[in-house]
């Protein structure tokens, strides 16, 4: 059975660290970091190229962003009531 985990949750089994990882990837740091941290989804080609680094198929990481993203609309409180 296959087992779906987030890129640090791989990294956390194959004990591999963010620099290793940059190593095995043409990524650039910015990138790969705030995907490890959920706050980037990847494009196809990202997806393959770490999901290589990683030693597993892309269809094993759960890609996308950890934390919901908030749409606020509007210049917020102090310019009065947004729509």
């Amino acid at each position: 059975m296959n087992q779906i985990k987030t890129v640090e949750g791989w990294m956390a089994e194959r004990k591999i660290s963010l620099e290793e990882l940059l190593l095995r990837t043409t990524i650039d740091r910015e990138i790969v970091s705030a995907i490890v941290l959920g706050r980037y989804t990847p494009s196809p080609t990202q997806r393959r190229a770490l999901a290589a680094a990683l030693e597993v198929s892309a269809d094993q990481v759960t890609w996308g962003h950890v934390n919901p993203v908030e749409h606020v609309y509007g210049h917020g409180p102090q310019f009065g009531r947004s729509p």
